[in-house]
């Protein structure tokens, strides 16, 4: 049977089940308890927020295949005001040292967002004001929402997952996890099934997979 499950994840908690040799981080396993099912798609170590962990392989490949895009949602909160210029360039594409990053939906949040309080938490600067910004993506290179914001100035300094395509964060506490019911599970497969056609019909076409 197919398990889905969204766990919070929180911060400095590796996404895997095994931990590094010398690490004394947390991994998966020291909070979900379901046997068999593995992350699709990860977060890294000092990122928070939503994870799928299933056992349908049909649907870890279309979440961790670049090929297939899909959107992710983060609120990412920044050093400085982002100003329209800013924002402008994170939505339009960033020009990184190895690639420019797709389109993006990006808006500065008017206030802070009802997360509760990072442990640890981030380092102020009283001399540095902060602020949070939304950025939706359809990608998800290594570390890419803190090195947008660090391309356009405003370093990351907390960056949290509040959705994956249709799924919500909700009132998930960070550690804590849920099985999606079946509603959920069929909106997030017609989800992908939308998502992966334009990237299907030329893979048919030239008989390439």
């Amino acid at each position: 049977m197919n398990r889905y499950l969204l766990f919070n994840k929180p911060y400095d908690v590796l996404t895997q089940f095994s931990p590094e040799p010398g690490s004394t981080a947390k991994t998966l396993k020291d909070f979900v308890r379901v046997p068999g099912v593995y992350p699709a798609g990860r977060l890294d170590r000092d990122s928070e927020g939503l994870l799928l962990l299933t056992n349908d392989g049909w649907l870890q490949h279309q979440l961790t295949d670049p090929r297939f895009a899909h959107e992710k949602t983060y609120w990412a909160q920044v050093e400085g005001i982002p100003q329209q210029e800013a924002l402008e360039t994170l939505a339009s594409g960033v020009t990184l040292r190895d690639f420019r990053t797709r389109p993006a939906r990006v808006r500065l949040l008017a206030t802070e967002p009802p997360l509760p309080p990072r442990v640890p938490p981030i380092r102020y600067r009283a001399e540095i004001p902060t602020a949070w910004t939304e950025l939706i993506i359809s990608e998800g290179k290594n570390r890419q929402v803190r090195r947008m914001t660090a391309a356009v100035g405003h370093p990351t300094l907390r960056l949290v997952r509040t959705a994956i395509g249709p799924l919500p964060l909700g009132d998930l506490a960070p550690g804590e996890y849920r099985e999606l019911d079946t509603g959920e599970v069929r909106r997030l497969i017609d989800f992908m099934r939308r998502a992966i056609q334009p990237q299907a019909r030329p893979a048919r076409r030239t008989n390439h997979a």
